[in-house]
């Protein structure tokens, strides 16, 4: 008897000569709707997040690309956190209150891609698990960093899913995941426009903050 993993797999559709299975359709549709919830700052981002985790782990092993598998099951982790951080920074107006980040937090980010990617590509040629090991790495750790600053509410978190976008859609295509490579240039769309939205609300939100009597303020 099959299991619903490989039903998933196993079926689906047809686009334009190209199957594309029921896990990677519906996973990818729910990565979509993530952006966009994001877009808008409300907690229902992440609970979809966790739907689109499961079905594109699936999809991720079956195509050996090990680290994008492997990130699955960073992002739910990371989706926890993001959930918890998010439900503590609510704004009754805005959502989620969002910000640019300082200086020394975005020399954390860079560092972070820079260092994260290099020693997780090293890993995945160590360990045979993928074979485009730098940018499977690039995408695995921009993801985790992308997460961790969106679940920060730090403006630029669109900005390090751009270059996520910027290698994801050549490694989806070469990978034969075309539909995969079509999503993520929607991605591109959304999150250039994401970008721009956090940003017009991080300067009301700013400019609301400084206009509030002194120890009139929520601590964030």
């Amino acid at each position: 008897m099959r299991t619903v993993a490989e039903w998933l797999l196993g079926n689906g559709i047809t686009v334009l000569g190209q199957q594309i299975s029921w896990a990677e359709l519906v996973g990818q549709l729910c990565a979509l709707a993530v952006v966009f919830l994001a877009q808008r700052r409300t907690l229902a981002t992440w609970p979809v997040q966790v739907s689109a985790t499961v079905l594109l782990f699936a999809v991720y092993a079956s195509a050996h690309l090990g680290g994008l598998a492997v990130r699955q099951v960073m992002i739910l982790l990371i989706s926890v956190y993001g959930w918890w951080a998010w439900s503590r920074r609510s704004d009754p107006v805005y959502g989620v209150v969002v910000r640019k980040a300082s200086g020394v937090e975005r020399l954390v980010l860079i560092g972070a891609l820079a260092i994260g990617t290099s020693a997780f590509a090293l890993l995945l040629s160590a360990l045979d698990a993928s074979w485009a090991p730098w940018p499977d790495a690039w995408i695995f750790v921009g993801t985790l960093v992308a997460f961790w600053a969106q679940g920060r509410g730090l403006v630029e978190f669109w900005l390090v899913w751009l270059a996520v976008d910027a290698v994801g859609v050549p490694l989806q295509i070469a990978s034969g995941l075309h539909f995969s490579a079509a999503i993520y240039v929607v991605f591109a769309a959304l999150v250039i426009h994401g970008w721009w939205s956090w940003n017009r609300t991080a300067r009301v939100q700013r400019a609301r903050k400084a206009l509030e009597p002194v120890g009139g303020s929520r601590p964030l």
